[in-house]
């Protein structure tokens, strides 16, 4: 921060009050300073300090009037600067609750908490022009519906969204347009330096008011998703039985399906070695040894190799012993205790506890 001792100004108007404990030093009356003085005071002081201010989520008008205000300040005196700091900090500890700025603010504040048609009937009302940055809103839109977009816009203004976003999520961006596409993108960039800020908030904003523009939802996920969700708790005759259907009207629905179901048998290729323990510890023991027992078909028991290879041998050992004395299981019992433990590791991967690996990837 610069030396306050080179900003001292005396008040117009006031005399130097001499000190009780040093009759020489003289003490300089804080200067009264309107509300917006205040703040381009405080301002000052953070950014002297290298505080980083989101002064960019201002709206236009007060980004101007602070600018201006600072423009006009001058030099302010230690006292001065005591005081309105001060009554800063006194300020802060007041605050009990902070609320969103606007009808936009608060549809941020609750997304996801409110039902989907009324935040987009809210949306609507709010406006295209909302405070804030649109960019920041476009960055927490999927990157498949950010590919959709840049499709259907033009190169250059794709070019400038690319440019945007963070690095990994561009990278994503580009993986997911055809390759031409990609190609025409990522050279137009290369014609963005002349592009200035106000056209790039325009953009922005007119890509964000995209968003309010597409119908509401109903389901959160997929038709895949979805139909996978269901026969993940199938029999297994059953889900085969449909998954055979499918095929034969739309093999291209039945392999999205296919890649949203998860599965006991599903275990060693989407279950990272060390997440084991994490698994069996959230499992009940009853349930454990049912499925193991009753694991007959070749996947099965490739799964009850895996888990058993990932624990303790002590651990392993006495299971083995209790999946000897359980016996012969029914098909029926054994599907089930599967079932609950692909619910634990979904929970589980719910909570961020455990991730499964994406089948194209390696471990």
């Amino acid at each position: 921060m610069q030396d306050t001792n080179t900003l001292i100004q005396v008040a117009p108007g006031a005399a130097p009050v001499t000190d009780q404990a040093d009759s020489e030093a003289p003490r300089v009356i804080p200067r009264a300073l309107s509300n917006r003085q205040k703040a381009a005071v405080v301002v000052r002081l953070l950014l002297n300090e290298g505080a980083d201010i989101p002064l960019e989520d201002l709206p236009d008008d007060l980004q101007e009037k602070l600018t201006h205000q600072l423009g006009e300040m001058g030099l302010v005196d230690r006292g001065t600067l005591d005081a309105v700091a001060q009554e800063f900090a006194q300020a802060l500890d007041s605050v009990g609750l902070s609320f969103p700025h606007g009808l936009a603010g608060a549809l941020d504040a609750v997304d996801g908490k409110i039902a989907p048609a009324t935040a987009a009937r809210l949306r609507k009302v709010a406006g295209v022009r909302q405070i804030g940055d649109p960019w920041q809103r476009l960055r927490e839109v999927p990157t498949e519906d950010l590919a959709a977009m840049a499709q259907a816009e033009s190169t250059e203004i794709a070019a400038v969204m690319l440019s945007k976003l963070e690095t990994a999520k561009a990278a994503q961006l580009l993986g997911n347009l055809p390759g031409p596409v990609a190609r025409q993108i990522t050279y137009a960039i290369s014609k963005t330096a002349n592009v200035t800020p106000e056209a790039v908030e325009r953009i922005g904003w007119s890509l964000a008011a995209q968003l309010d523009q597409r119908p509401s939802q109903a389901f959160a996920d997929g038709p895949g998703a979805r139909v996978g969700a269901i026969l993940n708790q199938s029999a297994a005759s059953t889900r085969d039985g449909l998954l055979t259907a499918l095929d034969e009207e739309d093999s291209d629905f039945a392999s999205v399906v296919r890649r949203s179901i998860f599965t006991f048998a599903h275990i060693p290729a989407r279950i990272l070695s060390r997440d084991v323990p994490a698994v069996l510890r959230s499992v009940d023991q009853a349930d454990l040894v049912t499925a193991l027992a009753g694991a007959t078909t070749e996947d099965d028991q490739n799964t009850t190799e895996f888990l058993l290879s990932n624990m303790s041998s002590r651990m392993a050992d006495n299971l083995r012993e209790e999946i000897g004395e359980r016996g012969k299981v029914k098909q029926s019992e054994a599907e089930e205790a599967m079932t609950q433990i692909v619910g634990v590791i979904r929970a589980l991967v719910d909570e961020g506890t455990i991730a499964l690996i994406e089948e194209d990837s390696e471990e």
